[in-house]
């Protein structure tokens, strides 16, 4: 039963304390609607309160419909509702639409959940998700954190984000819906190939399943699962060691570590910075690890979001470049 998987992720997880209030983000697809009813149920019995969130990304000609009827859902079940919009496409001068969409909705989340003094942030993210992510990262080329995937919690700008939905397959959630005869908003860019999830999603995986693996989004998300455990070991003994150390690594003690405990050590001290290592690519990490071991002092390393490493004699500098914003 998919109430007693999602309180099993809950627990297994730590997701969710007593006396939380948990802001889910609800676009009104079958998803989000989903978790937002699942967790109402098991509001009363573990103890914590909800507030929905909504932002109309104006992408679609249908899009305020999807905000009237979130609101409408929120009256239904009794729960507060906060929307807000804006316009991704007009904000897209340049770069991806989906990143740009992706981050407008994070930054949006945020400020919601700073306003309320909200404990969590939950997703709606699911197994199909979780395993799009990892063949997505894999064919663009990836480290031991993108095979990870979807993390069930983390921390994320001083907040933690939740995804009691990761072991739940989109069938189980749309069986849900159709056995309480909930109808949620339906998007149709979704059955497009358009972007290259959705590629992947109608393309790919049905090939895969078909031809090789009748389990597939099974194995890669038990994989993700499993890389995630390691990551997570090795990511604290990257924080152990960087602890104290603010935006600074000494060279010699650097050089004398294991190639892959250096690398975790470079991206925390640019997550410190930009709040996630997200655009920086395995080519940053080899240019700066070139830097350390062959270029001279007070040469310097520019990444995405006007983060600079810069060559001391002894040290390696993480700041912002004067004027910047983004980090």
């Amino acid at each position: 039963m998919i109430l007693v998987k999602l309180k099993d992720t809950i627990g297994r997880y730590k997701l969710i304390d007593r006396g939380d209030l948990v802001l889910v983000a609800v676009s009104g697809g079958a998803d989000s609607v989903c978790l937002l009813y699942l967790l109402q149920a098991l509001s009363r019995v573990l103890g914590f309160k909800l507030q929905i969130a909504h932002l109309d990304h104006m992408l679609r000609k249908g899009s305020k419909k999807d905000a009237e009827f979130v609101k409408c859902l929120g009256v239904k079940l009794g729960i507060p509702v906060v929307t807000g919009k804006i316009n991704v496409r007009g904000l897209a001068k340049k770069g991806s639409l989906e990143e740009i969409a992706r981050n407008a909705r994070l930054e949006f989340l945020l400020k919601v959940a700073k306003g309320i003094k909200a404990d969590k942030i939950a997703l709606a993210h699911n197994l199909d998700d979780q395993a799009e992510t990892v063949l997505m990262r894999i064919l663009r080329g990836t480290g031991l954190y993108g095979l990870a995937g979807i993390i069930p919690k983390r921390k994320l700008y001083g907040f933690t984000v939740i995804r009691p939905l990761i072991r739940v397959q989109r069938r189980e959630i749309e069986a849900f819906l159709k056995r309480k005869r909930i109808k949620p908003r339906i998007d149709k860019t979704n059955f497009q190939d358009v972007y290259f999830r959705n590629k992947l999603r109608n393309k790919l995986i049905p090939l895969l399943k078909e031809q090789y693996n009748p389990r597939i989004k099974d194995a890669l998300s038990n994989m993700a699962e499993s890389i995630a455990f390691d990551y997570d070991y090795l990511n604290r003994q990257a924080l152990r060691l960087a602890e104290g150390k603010h935006n600074r690594i000494d060279i010699a003690k650097f050089l004398k570590l294991h190639p892959a405990m250096q690398r975790l050590i470079l991206r925390l001290n640019i997550s410190r910075l930009q709040g996630s290592t997200r655009r920086i690519t395995f080519a940053h990490v080899k240019e700066i690890e070139d830097l350390i071991a062959n270029r001279p002092v007070n040469s310097i390393v520019n990444l995405p979001k006007g983060i600079v490493v810069l060559k001391k004699t002894k040290s390696i500098l993480f700041y912002c470049r004067h004027g910047s914003t983004s980090c």
